[in-house]
């Protein structure tokens, strides 16, 4: 599993390394010593590299440095240490702790979109490295299920949105987009967990839903409703609900279950000033 037995002096890592194109020459040159010093350290129990951060999704800016995981057998890893530098971050992670997926809520639940669109630069697992990294970034259906109703997300979202649409009904403008802001944590945990995907830090949100669309969600409509739902717009508010609605009847379709769409029609009665005739 070494990188061909680092046959001599000043041996290049580029031919064994997968580097997105957009990389400067300056970047690829910091990988390729990465993957050189961690390669004559660790030699086998190197696993694999992957990129992170802002130049794994080609948004770095001249302040950006590079998040790179160094992935190595339980017994290298537990004698090393995250290491950092003006250039680079070494993130170090374990074989076992790549291949753990942590439940929502959990501490790590958070750190797993670090993952998502992540390129791998060096597998050396035959696929399963690959494999771990897409897997930290999805959902299984039973998880995406866990989010929307175990860990009331869209309950809890529902909540957000109906008091903002009373406080909005009752002339209370800051406390109506004081709850409407509230909101939008909620929603976004909802509509990718439908989609089976762990909701991106707020950084990346726009990024990936041009890069990545959702299905149903066109990346503009999504940002303008939680824009003006930002600014305290009742109607944005009232239109991602009826959405979010129709979302549900899709997921509990696909899913041969009706916990979603029992969910929201749990709320009975007021559900009427989500189209303006009640509350």
């Amino acid at each position: 599993m070494a990188l061909r037995g680092r046959p001599m002096a000043g041996w290049l890592a580029v031919p064994y390394l997968d580097l997105p194109t957009w990389l400067t020459p300056a970047q690829r040159g910091t990988v390729v010593a990465l993957a050189e010093r961690n390669d004559a350290a660790h030699g086998d129990e190197l696993l694999g590299l992957v990129l992170s951060g802002s130049a794994a999704r080609d948004l770095a800016t001249g302040l950006s440095d590079l998040d790179v995981m160094v992935v190595l057998t339980d017994r290298a890893a537990a004698d090393r240490s995250t290491e950092k530098s003006q250039e680079v971050d070494e993130i170090v992670e374990a074989w076992s702790d790549l291949t753990t997926v942590a439940p929502f809520g959990t501490e790590y639940w958070w750190y797993r979109w670090s993952y998502a669109w992540a390129p791998v630069l060096l597998d050396r697992t035959g696929g399963a490295l690959a494999d771990a990294v897409r897997r930290q970034a999805t959902l299984s259906p039973d998880e995406a299920d866990a989010v929307l109703v175990d860990h009331d997300r869209l309950d809890g979202w529902l909540n957000f949105a109906y008091r903002a649409l009373k406080n909005d009904r009752d002339g209370r403008a800051v406390e109506a987009r004081l709850d409407a802001a509230e909101s939008v944590p909620w929603l976004l945990d909802v509509v990718f967990a439908m989609a089976g995907r762990v909701r991106p830090y707020n950084k990346y949100l726009p990024w990936e839903l041009r890069e990545h669309p959702l299905e149903g969600w066109a990346a503009d409509d999504l940002l303008g409703l939680v824009q003006r739902t930002l600014d305290g717009d009742a109607s944005a508010v009232r239109e991602t609900f009826a959405r979010v609605r129709t979302a549900c009847t899709a997921h509990d379709r696909r899913r041969g279950h009706t916990r979603t769409t029992d969910m929201v029609d749990g709320w009975g009665r007021e559900l009427a000033i989500f189209d303006g005739t009640g509350g």
